[in-house]
């Protein structure tokens, strides 16, 4: 198996050094890190409640973490919640969820929750080396709205995938036209939530900012990329002010980025 999938696990190695895993389980947690260990040498530390996953979170930046649904004292999607919601580098780190107990709602609930990968018990060595590839060399777009975090849940434990590892990224990126519309859609909720989580509102407008500008570039509309720097630099201005955000004032600003939004979404809202 090993040396099968030489290459692949050659690729992601660089990305699997720092290993974090959040179980109150000694034995599960052992497992996981034995074989961390194997197959990239690891380093692993291991966090048996959420309130020391994130401290561990935030001192060692993990470029991998597997969370363990649950029972208490660990609620994996509570964690990986909190985590996306915070300010700590490890926010972006690809989250593996692990239970025994798999449920549809379960799933959907560590899908909502900004997990990346789903992982049953028992589980075999392939079944983990999918999740891998699935998390470092197919990685997803990051979504960064309002009322969700994490990557896009369209391809949501694309580790299913039954084919040979021995191949290259089949990873798309959205394009361009569902990528803008996206971006639109968020940002014309993050405008509309900067009263009620304003925080969270201008770190998804300021993220909306940064998807459309690369949106105009890509298809070398000089006006959405315009507008897109203009709405930028008003953002700057207000996030220096402080809270409370003055609503009407950016949906003003937006105006011209919100006026690309496809005529059916501009309906609907």
């Amino acid at each position: 198996m090993f040396n099968a999938d030489a290459k692949v696990i050659q690729r992601m190695v660089p990305l699997l050094q720092r290993v974090m895993i959040v179980d109150p389980q000694p034995a599960g947690a052992r497992l996981i890190g034995e074989l961390m260990r194997d197959i990239a040498r690891s380093q692993v530390w291991v966090a048996e409640t959420n309130d020391k996953a994130i401290r561990l979170a935030g001192s060692y930046d993990p470029h991998i973490i597997f969370a363990e649904m649950g029972p208490a004292p660990i609620d994996g999607i509570a964690f990986t919640r909190q985590l996306r919601r915070s300010h700590l580098a490890a926010r972006y780190a690809p989250v593996i969820m692990v239970t025994g107990q798999a449920t549809a709602a379960g799933i959907l609930a560590a899908r909502d929750g900004g997990v990346h990968e789903f992982l049953r018990k028992p589980f075999t060595l392939k079944d983990l080396l999918r999740r891998l590839e699935a998390v470092t060399l197919r990685q997803r777009d990051w979504v960064e709205a309002v009322d969700y975090i994490g990557p896009d849940r369209r391809r949501f434990n694309s580790g299913d995938y039954q084919g040979s590892l021995k191949r290259r990224s089949d990873a798309r990126d959205t394009p361009d036209s569902e990528r803008l519309a996206q971006a639109l859609k968020i940002l014309r909720s993050a405008i509309a939530a900067v009263g009620s989580d304003p925080e969270q509102a201008m770190r998804s407008m300021q993220a909306q900012v940064v998807d459309l500008r690369k949106c105009g570039m890509s298809v070398a509309d000089l006006k959405l990329t315009t507008a897109a720097i203009d709405f930028g630099r008003v953002l700057d201005q207000v996030e220096k002010k402080g809270a409370p955000y003055d609503q009407a004032l950016l949906t003003d600003k937006a105006a011209a980025l919100l006026a690309y939004m496809p005529k059916d979404e501009a309906v609907a809202a």
